[in-house]
């Protein structure tokens, strides 16, 4: 089984198409219309009682609803969706090579935008069109972070209704929600399919060898274009942004298996995106390990090999030693491994604890930063 962004649609130079063109990072099942990467759309839905017909103010607001459902009783989906509708947005990126469809949700009253960083990535010129309007408005791409899978947009507007973020802990297994998103382009307003939280605090790994953790998974359907998207709850709140999907192979099935990033994620991630400017991509930690997974049904990752001169060998971490958590995280494969890492910054100290000879052993360790690819 892989776990890719849904492949998104896109539109070659000539002639015109939605027909995705390829996207350099394969993940889950990308959700971005013509972008390959990890993408799952998720919105919530809320309860039998009728909603404020008041939009959401500036400040993020939403109408108050009931979280969960009375037995028997299935959550509004029509209602959460118009609900939500004024924040979720369409985002176009002009490719080398074709066009990228995907989704994004405002974050801010004058024009913040959040969509996945796979929408955007190697985009030429980024426009977004919001609810209600005909013509898109240009974008500026303010900060990427690959390894998160989180882009931040900014475009000349004033007055927006901006998402609210539900904490994770409120997340429960079997909660109903709904993915919102503009699912492979289609003309008109966006698609909006149920489901429920099939799990949470997935780990999974991604084409391009990093690693996404803190994920809600759901069998909500997921598309291309759904990519950047939200996965709402029945208040209304937004629980995640969808970001893969997972796709069957000769030896495995995968059905109705999405992935979005918790809100409790996204959360810290666009406050370091906020940071950073121009562009410019967040820095990551680099321990100078690589890892495989345990074959004997263990718990951590193998230590396949030390890079020289790195900091896991200043550590005094070795070939063949079992990482089983990092940072008190307990780390239950290579993707918890390598996720923990990536979501550290270089000079920062964490512990890795490890087993050598049947005995755990914990090396502090000062990160440094991660060369680009």
């Amino acid at each position: 089984m892989s776990v890719l962004p849904p492949p998104a649609p896109g539109v070659p130079p000539k002639p015109p198409s939605r027909a995705g063109a390829p996207r350099r990072r394969a993940w889950p099942v990308v959700v971005a219309v013509g972008a390959a990467a990890l993408v799952a759309v998720v919105a919530g839905v809320r309860i039998g009682l009728a909603i404020d017909d008041d939009e959401p103010d500036a400040a993020g607001d939403v109408p108050s609803l009931p979280v969960r459902v009375e037995p028997g009783r299935r959550l509004p989906v029509r209602a959460v969706a118009e609900a939500v509708g004024p924040s979720v947005v369409t985002i176009s990126a002009d490719l080398e090579n074709g066009r990228a469809v995907g989704t994004g949700v405002v974050v801010s009253a004058d024009g913040e935008i959040l969509t996945n960083a796979h929408v955007v990535e190697g985009a030429t010129e980024v426009r977004v069109r919001l609810p209600g309007e005909t013509e898109p408005t240009e974008a500026d791409v303010l900060a990427s972070d690959a390894g998160n899978d989180l882009a931040l947009l900014r475009i000349d507007a004033d007055d927006l209704a901006p998402v609210t973020f539900a904490p994770t802990a409120d997340v429960g297994l079997g909660d109903e929600v709904l993915a919102i998103g503009f699912a492979l382009d289609l003309d008109g307003e966006p698609t909006v399919t149920l489901g429920i939280v099939s799990a949470v605090d997935r780990t999974i790994i991604t084409e391009g060898g990093g690693a996404l953790d803190g994920l809600i998974q759901t069998d909500a359907a997921i598309s291309s274009g759904n990519s950047g998207g939200p996965l709402v709850d029945a208040a209304g709140r937004i629980v995640g942004i969808n970001t893969a999907v997972a796709r069957g192979d000769f030896l495995t099935a995968a059905s109705n298996v999405g992935f979005a990033i918790s809100a409790d994620e996204v959360e810290s991630v666009l406050a370091s995106l906020r940071e950073a400017t121009d562009g410019e991509v967040r820095a990551e930690g680099f321990l100078g390990i690589t890892l495989n997974e345990r074959a004997d049904g263990g718990q951590g990752a193998l230590v396949a090999d030390v890079e020289d001169d790195s900091p896991a060998a200043e550590a005094g971490i070795e070939a063949g030693d079992v990482v089983i958590s990092v940072d008190d995280a307990v780390t239950d494969g290579r993707a918890g491994v390598i996720a923990a890492i990536r979501d550290h910054e270089p000079g920062d100290e964490v512990a890795v604890v490890v087993v050598r000879d049947g005995e755990q052993q914990t090396f502090d360790v000062t990160l440094a930063e991660r060369a680009e690819d």
